[in-house]
């Protein structure tokens, strides 16, 4: 229509290139293998680790909590899911069992 600007035309679409339904599918699998292997499995991996850990605290074990304190534990409640820790001879405090990030060895806090 311009004396200067010529008319743009849009190609004509290969005839080969219809379709794609099938090869979307399988980007989609390869997606959600890369997401379980990548992200679901380890994370899984690790709650299963901390429920076993959390389960297996008893009395005179010497944990580190999420919050950095170590301490030993004094009493564990098994019906209220918590736990009192000593920090040392004169200071207790109680935490959740889910707060617990290690059990240390023997003689780590004389060690500290």
């Amino acid at each position: 229509m311009s004396l200067f600007i010529s008319d743009a035309h849009a190609q004509a679409a290969p005839g080969g290139a219809t379709g794609g339904g099938f090869e979307m599918l399988i980007m989609l699998g390869v997606f959600g293998l890369i997401f379980y292997f990548m992200l679901y499995r380890p994370q899984a991996k690790r709650v299963k680790e901390h429920k076993n850990l959390v389960s297996s605290l008893s009395k005179g074990d010497e944990v580190l909590t999420q919050g950095g304190m170590v301490g030993r534990i004094v009493k564990v409640s098994e019906e209220k899911d918590f736990l009192e820790i000593a920090l040392n001879d004169t200071t207790n405090i109680v935490v959740q069992k889910s707060a617990i990030s290690a059990v240390l060895p023997k003689g780590t806090m004389k060690a500290i």
